[in-house]
């Protein structure tokens, strides 16, 4: 960004350094043999850096005339002096010096060396413009603190991420996995510096153990600065019946059963127990460990079973509805849908049939119903000409019956 220029004075002086009034004698007798100025301009940049990095200041001139340029502090005492550095701090160094450019370095940059920085030209008027330094600090840390280190599911917890001394104040976003969540945030100002707090509330299910929430920090000194902390949450047992024989089809009298029982909790569940509701259970039945096993089925055995695990966080369980069928209920059924199918082949084969007999007789009557016309009309083959062909086949019938009344 370009300098402001400001109205000129006489060169500041350059304080700090012992045997300061040569120099001054110096700049004296240059300002008085410096011809005038011909539309000369200094041209500089704001600068922008972190803490403990390198600022570079650069003075250019436009339209150069071999003026002397010099550099000013914020106290206005002068860093450099064309090639010449008559203030004693050796943090700055002289990086390009030539008739239209003065370039100067300085490393370690603090928060002490903020400020406005001149650039000056000794033409007639003077011309002065200033740059300034803006100097950043990054979070010295980044710190999650967690209400509880163990969460029971369905809990509120809080958490708090901490961004200390950074200037300017820093924005903490919050991560749980790959969501972004929301979180509320206080700033505190200790003379330049800020430190920032943000609070996030997370209500906290099973699905969440293992889950990483992360703190981010957005701020212009620093990239990808983040801390996380993993959630541990306990919840009660998740339980599963499986069937493991029969695996397919009906439970019949006479067969066994075999059922497993399977839990996952955190802690992991060490109770667990097998029981008919609303029931005794059969002396028959063989329980072992997370397994249901009977040997042989019959009807008392219908019912529900349930098989219950718990751990610190509580208990839950699962069902298992058994009714057992006859033992021939899978073959009647089956010779049921076998009845089905051959009823349906001789429907089929009956439909098939009457079509072929219906196209059969039509064409019979279709060929009869032909013969009748040609002898309807085979009484004009005895004519002796065409009219008298044309009146036999028209009028055979009337003469017919002409003939008939004759007769009578």
């Amino acid at each position: 960004m370009a300098g402001r220029a400001q109205p000129s004075g006489p060169a500041g002086s350059g304080g700090g350094a012992p045997g300061l009034l040569p120099l001054l004698l110096l700049l004296l007798c240059a300002a008085a043999i410096i011809p005038r100025g011909h539309g000369q301009n200094l041209v500089t940049e704001d600068v922008t850096v972190v803490e403990g990095d390198v600022a570079t200041i650069s003075c250019r001139v436009k339209n150069s005339d071999d003026s002397v340029i010099q550099l000013l502090n914020p106290n206005r005492q002068t860093i450099y002096f064309r090639d010449f550095r008559p203030l004693k701090d050796s943090r700055f160094q002289l990086v390009n010096f030539s008739n239209s450019e003065l370039r100067v370095s300085l490393t370690n940059v603090s928060i002490s060396d903020e400020g406005r920085y001149f650039c000056q030209l000794y033409t007639d008027p003077p011309q002065e413009i200033y740059t300034t330094i803006t100097v950043l600090v990054p979070p010295r840390n980044l710190v999650i603190d967690i209400e509880k280190e163990t969460a029971v599911e369905g809990e509120e917890i809080e958490l708090n991420c901490t961004a200390m001394a950074s200037r300017p104040a820093t924005t903490i976003r919050w991560f749980k996995g790959n969501k972004e969540l929301t979180g509320k945030s206080e700033v505190e100002r200790w003379s330049d510096m800020y430190t920032v707090t943000s609070q996030l509330l997370l209500k906290v299910g099973r699905e969440d153990d293992g889950v990483p929430v992360i703190c981010l920090v957005d701020h212009p000194a620093v990239k990808d600065l983040q801390t996380q902390r993993y959630l541990e949450v306990m919840y009660k047992p998740q339980v599963r019946v499986s069937q493991n024989y029969p695996m397919q089809g009906l439970t019949r009298e006479g067969e066994p059963l075999e059922l497993t029982c399977t839990a996952f909790g955190k802690p992991q569940p060490t109770d667990m127990r097998w029981l008919r509701v609303d029931d005794e259970m059969p002396q028959h039945v063989v329980v072992s460990g997370s397994n249901l096993l009977i040997s042989n089925l019959n009807k008392t055995d219908n019912g529900t079973y349930r098989c219950e695990a718990s751990n610190a966080v509580g208990k839950s369980h699962a069902d298992y509805m058994l009714f057992v069928y006859d033992s021939r209920a899978g073959e009647d059924g089956a010779i049921r849908s076998v009845d089905h199918a051959v009823v349906g082949g001789v429907v089929a084969v009956v439909v098939f049939a009457m079509l072929c007999l219906l196209i059969i007789l039509g064409r019979y009557f279709a060929r009869h119903k032909g013969t009748y016309f040609t002898h309807e009309a085979k009484g004009a083959d005895d004519a002796a000409d065409a009219d008298t062909a044309i009146i036999n086949a028209e009028g055979g019938q009337n003469n017919s019956e002409e003939k008939k009344e004759y007769f009578i």
